[in-house]
C-alpha cells in the first residue's frame, strides 16, 4: 500500500497541466479555459482528500 503515498501527487501535477494549458488558451477559446479551470480546482482538491485519506488509513493500520 505504498503507493498511496504517491498517488495524490500525480493530482497535483495533473492540477498544473490543466492551469497551464488554461492560461495558454485563455485569449482564444475562454470557454474551454473555464473547463480546464474547473478541472484545476477538481484536482486540488483531489489532492488533499486522497492526502487525507491515506493518512486516516495509516493511522489506522497502526492502532492495529
Amino acid at each position: 500500500m505504498k503507493y498511496l503515498k504517491y498517488t495524490p501527487y500525480i493530482y497535483l501535477i495533473a492540477a498544473i497541466i490543466f492551469a497551464i494549458r488554461a492560461a495558454e488558451i485563455w485569449d482564444q477559446e475562454r470557454d474551454q479555459a473555464y473547463l480546464f479551470l474547473g478541472i484545476t480546482a477538481l484536482s486540488i482538491f483531489m489532492f488533499f482528500f486522497r492526502r487525507r485519506f491515506a493518512k486516516k488509513l495509516e493511522d489506522r493500520n497502526n492502532k492495529s
